[in-house]
């Protein structure tokens, strides 16, 4: 099959011919349908943080089982499934105190580069083990992935719209909802208006925030963070959003997303904040992005600094009601936030055209 590969940090991906084996016990075979290309998918090419060289990359995906191994219950040959990258296992500290979307076994092998048993499915042409992204690997035509990561999508829901239940949807929900718990009338400020930071927006308009303000460095995205919700829109290329915000909010917003993992955000996210508020931060930064917080007044101000992953979501549980929550009415359809498909082979381009700010929504790859 045809996959990206990730061999060297900064450095193009290449398309390559690898071979996949089969499932083993308690894993899935999927034939991939869409695949998102997420800003974590950037950050882990760009050595923001890390992965076992080489791997086949991505995480967001959706398509039909082809074949299960031995052991697997939840799913059968051609039900359409949508694949999550944390996996609880039920066991750990994290997991028996409810905080599954932080198990730290599934942290663990994902550093890793294997499934559930630490071994991987693939390899290159030359027999070399290729490491797996956080059990998904989604760019690439087929998939085997653990029973636990396939979640079935509801019958009617679009597979290319599925994929993004896998990470941009929940995450940004989660985030609100989970994290937050944003009410009626709390103010709400959100730095990148990329996938997650979109659905971070309409989240909070569902919950009715207000004033809802989004930030991003690139002003040509502020016709769709209007679609998704926002009340006021600043081009943090144009100017200080800070003072924006404080005169917007009367002294400082309640909640503060920084949703990019930029180290300049999140200083401007903190200096935004109003007392008694919560900064969330959901945009993952890199490892060498030190940020030099002011925190004298933290205390005295009660200000929150809260470090979200996945939205704090229980994926088998909350990923189903999201899907009954998009079909059923209430939540935007998630069609306008797919703003262009590329093919596998195009990956590199689009790449580079996040590199520049130049995506709006998502771009998604499909395999069809």
């Amino acid at each position: 099959m045809k996959a990206a590969v990730c061999r060297e940090y900064n450095k193009p991906l290449s398309i390559e011919e690898v071979e996949l084996a089969p499932p083993k016990e308690k894993e899935v075979l999927v034939k991939t349908m869409y695949t998102g290309f997420c800003h974590s998918d950037w950050g882990a090419i760009s050595a923001y943080y890390y992965f076992p060289l080489p791997w086949v990359v991505g995480h967001e995906a959706s398509g039909i089982v082809e074949d299960v191994g031995p052991g697997v219950t939840s799913v059968k040959k051609g039900d359409r499934v949508v694949a999550t990258w944390m996996i609880t296992c039920g066991e750990c500290p994290q997991c028996t105190s409810g905080r599954g979307h932080i198990c730290s076994v599934s942290h663990s092998i994902h550093t890793q580069g294997g499934l559930w048993d630490g071994t991987s499915r693939l390899t290159d042409s030359k027999g070399e083990r290729l490491n797996h992204q956080t059990f998904v690997s989604g760019f690439a035509e087929y998939m085997v992935i653990p029973e636990k990561g396939a979640i079935k999508v509801r019958d009617g829901f679009p597979l290319d719209q599925a994929c993004l239940m896998g990470c941009c949807m929940p995450t940004g929900l989660g985030a609100v909802n989970n994290v937050a718990d944003v009410k009626p009338g709390d103010s709400v400020a959100v730095w990148g208006m990329g996938g997650v930071g979109l659905n971070v927006v309409h989240a909070a308009k569902l919950r009715g925030a207000k004033p809802l303000i989004g930030i991003d460095i690139e002003g040509s995205k502020e016709a769709i963070a209007k679609e998704f919700g926002v009340t006021d829109f600043i081009d943090s290329s144009k100017e200080d959003p800070v003072p924006r915000v404080q005169e917007l909010t009367g002294g400082g917003a309640n909640f503060c997303f920084e949703v990019i993992g930029d180290a300049g955000a999140l200083l401007q996210a903190y200096w935004a904040m109003g007392i008694g508020a919560k900064l969330i931060m959901v945009g993952m930064p890199s490892l060498q992005g030190l940020v030099g917080l002011p925190l004298m007044l933290t205390p005295a101000h009660n200000k929150n600094i809260i470090g979200t992953l996945y939205g704090n979501v229980r994926t088998h549980i909350d990923i189903p009601k999201f899907m009954d929550l998009v079909m059923d009415g209430g939540y935007i359809d998630l069609a306008r936030l797919i703003t262009k498909k590329f093919r596998l082979e195009e990956i590199n381009d689009v790449f580079d055209a996040m590199t520049k700010h130049q995506i709006k929504g998502r771009w998604v790859c499909a395999f069809e």
